[in-house]
């Protein structure tokens, strides 16, 4: 909810007008455990601590959706090695928030195995009052240096944000230049709520470091680059190409 959803607001909504009346929030019983503090080869085991202490994560993005008047389903796609145990963790913990959480297996069972998470779905879409709760996190008036410190402030939880002398330097220039206007395309590490990937599960206290920053002025954004991040090509260490052979 801090990328992706993000975007898809701040961006495609505010340029289409389009209302979301939910959002799925996907969840692993695996990526919560790591969260958790559990070693990334050891997260077949069963450890119900590690997936509760690993929530906060998960808390956060239902509480980032939320911030945009959108109801949220938490879709957990199960793994074989998920235990009845750690799902009902899941489950309780979003449904303190009152947040239904479904289990998901469509991997495995096809379009029967996703089910479930249709029907949670179709049930908050039903609700016309879900689209008319959608709104913006912030106003095209608002400085671009500004709409970041939202962003940064709202949904990754940091205490502020310090911007490199070039990104001040051409954002003021872009403003200038009459571009102020523009929303802001965030491009930071997809491992954390900050800009170093080892900060993991929910942090706060931190501050968001932006490098640079690209004005994009056909498709209409304002591309901000928060610590050592590369915009492509957005392939894993390892691709998977490396093990095919010709």
């Amino acid at each position: 909810a801090d990328l992706g959803f993000e975007k898809f607001c701040n961006i495609k909504c505010r340029k289409s007008g389009l209302k979301p009346s939910c959002a799925v929030i996907v969840a692993t019983v695996r990526a919560l455990k790591l969260h958790g503090g559990v070693d990334a080869k050891a997260l077949s085991g069963e450890n119900v601590k590690a997936v509760q202490d690993g929530m906060p994560n998960l808390m956060r993005h239902i509480e980032n959706v939320a911030k945009f008047g959108v109801p949220a389903v938490v879709s957990i796609n199960r793994f074989p090695t998920d235990t009845e145990a750690e799902l009902e963790a899941v489950k309780e913990a979003c449904a303190s928030l009152g947040v239904e959480a479904v289990v998901a297996e469509q991997w495995q069972h096809g379009g029967q195995g996703a089910r479930a998470l249709a029907e949670a779905v179709k049930a908050k879409c039903d609700d016309p009052a879900n689209t008319e709760s959608f709104r913006l996190l912030y106003q095209d008036s608002l400085p671009l240096q500004d709409k970041v410190r939202t962003i940064a402030t709202e949904l990754y939880r940091a205490d502020g944000v310090v911007f490199s002398k070039e990104a001040s330097t051409k954002l003021a220039k872009f403003e200038k230049m009459g571009f102020g206007h523009l929303p802001v395309c965030m491009a930071k590490t997809q491992y954390s709520f900050s800009d170093d990937p080892a900060l993991v599960n929910a942090p706060t206290g931190h501050t968001l470091k932006i490098e640079n920053v690209r004005l994009a002025a056909g498709a209409e954004f304002v591309v901000v680059l928060a610590g050592d991040i590369m915009t492509m090509p957005g392939l894993p260490k390892k691709p998977a190409a490396l093990d095919i052979s010709v």
